[in-house]
């Protein structure tokens, strides 16, 4: 994992590396890792488009989400990315809420992408960290392998973003430098409920790939 939640310059919101899941990763149980996630979240509003019962995801006012390339004109792609835009999501309202429980993260993310991703929400859970502001996830490339496997590359700018503490909700005043902006590469496969989940992500923090 990133030195993420740190007070260093860069806003390091997110989390990286499929490395996870050797026995350095903390023994707490991942919460929602199995099926007892969809029964403790309630369904959201999408649930009757697609006939899956989804967690319901909810960000607070002051954390936006901007998602360019919605539509690709090819259905299987345009699922891998919906997915993609609530399971990036679930961290982020984890972070908001301080719930890891309810977040949702264990019915989008699984294998080596769930005990990393778990292991940075929880600390900054624990941190009582969260952020404010617009994070923008742009240069999103999908490639198809066959009906359960794809993998998807995309870019995040954060300089539109801050830190923010959970309870005081005052912002640290991160400045925007080339560490802003990170290139993403994940692993996804489709589960038997239809669900296009990620199981392997890395990151590139201040890749040329995304500068402006």
């Amino acid at each position: 994992m990133t030195a993420a939640l740190t007070a260093s310059a860069a806003l390091l919101l997110t989390a990286c590396g499929s490395g996870g899941g050797d026995d350095s990763s903390s023994s707490d149980k991942i919460a929602g890792a199995d099926s007892g996630d969809k029964a403790s979240a309630s369904p959201s509003a999408s649930a009757s488009a697609d006939g899956i019962d989804r967690p319901e995801i909810k960000l607070p006012s002051d954390m936006k989400l901007v998602f360019e390339g919605r539509q690709t004109g090819d259905a299987v792609k345009d699922a891998v990315l919906a997915d993609n835009e609530r399971t990036v999501s679930t961290v982020w309202q984890a972070m908001a809420y301080g719930d890891l429980k309810k977040s949702g993260m264990g019915f989008y993310y699984t294998d080596n992408a769930l005990v990393g991703i778990y292991q940075y929400a929880k600390g900054a859970v624990d941190k009582k960290t969260s952020w404010a502001g617009t994070l923008r996830y742009f240069d999103r490339q999908v490639t198809v392998f066959d009906k359960k496997s794809a993998a998807l590359t995309y870019c995040v700018d954060e300089s539109k973003a801050d830190l923010k503490d959970r309870e005081t909700n005052k912002l640290q005043g991160t400045k925007t430098t080339p560490n802003s902006y990170v290139f993403y590469n994940l692993g996804l496969k489709k589960n038997k409920e239809g669900v296009w989940q990620t199981w392997d992500l890395t990151e590139d923090r201040g890749s040329q790939k995304c500068q402006p």
